[in-house]
């Protein structure tokens, strides 16, 4: 099951291509930091009669795991399947987003003398 990823702005985006295979033939699971995606690609039902003559897609159940790391928050994934292509959308965690840290002023100190 090939795949792509990137990171698009506060997201990272993972596209697996899954060619005729049904929506509800694909199984995602998350566990801690690992992403497991199964899917079955079923044999075509055809009508009576019918002689294959040759056949080489792939049929069957096959997955593929993916370890996020701890930048990503595994809570927020969402997903979405259209034209044979399975694509996951995970936010980064908000602990690993870029931030400004304010500098406080404390302006002039009287020194005291002992």
């Amino acid at each position: 099951m090939p795949l792509d990823a990137y990171r698009a702005g506060d997201e990272y985006v993972i596209c697996f291509d899954l060619p005729g295979v049904a929506p509800e033939a694909i199984d995602i699971d998350v566990e801690r930091n690992m992403v497991t995606v199964k899917a079955e690609r079923r044999p075509r039902q055809e009508g009576e009669g019918v002689k294959w003559e040759l056949s080489e897609r792939p049929l069957g159940v096959f997955s593929r795991q993916v370890m996020l790391s701890d930048t990503l928050d595994p809570e927020g994934i969402s997903a979405d399947y259209g034209a044979g292509v399975l694509t996951l959308k995970i936010p980064v965690a908000e602990k690993a987003k870029p931030r400004k840290i304010a500098i406080s002023h404390s302006g002039d100190r009287k020194q005291i003398q002992a």
